[in-house]
């Protein structure tokens, strides 16, 4: 028997802190919050996707009264930005959420699922894809998304 251990190293930001390149990704994250579409939670999450040509993509949460059919603001954004610039890598992602009139103080996590598709994009292109969570607070900036899921499933999976 062997115990093993898997550890990742992000950084946390006070919202003071945050370097100001991140602003305007963080920002457009936030202001995605508006247009989410959270009838049933009242739970809105905003995303921001910069690719490396520099354009910046947003996407949020889009419920519908049938749960399993809507969807989160990190896979909106990322497969949009996939769809319309299928050979541009993607840099940086962040998301924010919004609820009870106000941003979280701490930052939010994906969902597995959208943990998976943010890996498949970075293992996409071969790239790190910085990951921002954004709390009022307090930040998080993980210098890639594999760490979010050290137990994946991927293309290598499916070969024989």
């Amino acid at each position: 028997m062997n115990i093993l251990t898997n550890e990742f190293k992000y950084t946390e930001y006070k919202t003071s802190e945050i370097p100001e390149k991140y602003t305007e990704i963080i920002e457009e994250a936030k202001s995605q919050t508006k247009n989410a579409y959270a009838e049933y939670s009242n739970f809105r999450v905003g995303a921001a996707v910069l690719l490396k040509n520099g354009i910046i993509i947003g996407g949020n949460n889009q419920e519908n009264a049938a749960f399993p059919s809507g969807l989160c603001a990190e896979r909106t954004a990322v497969f949009y930005a996939n769809s319309q610039y299928p050979d541009v890598p993607v840099k940086t992602i962040a998301i924010a959420a919004f609820t009870n009139g106000d941003f979280l103080k701490d930052p939010i996590s994906p969902c597995g699922g959208c943990r998976q598709v943010l890996l498949e994009t970075e293992n996409r292109f071969g790239k790190d894809i910085e990951f921002i969570m954004y709390g009022t607070e307090k930040t998080y900036i993980l210098s890639n998304v594999r760490s979010l899921l050290p137990f994946s499933f991927g293309k290598e999976n499916l070969e024989k």
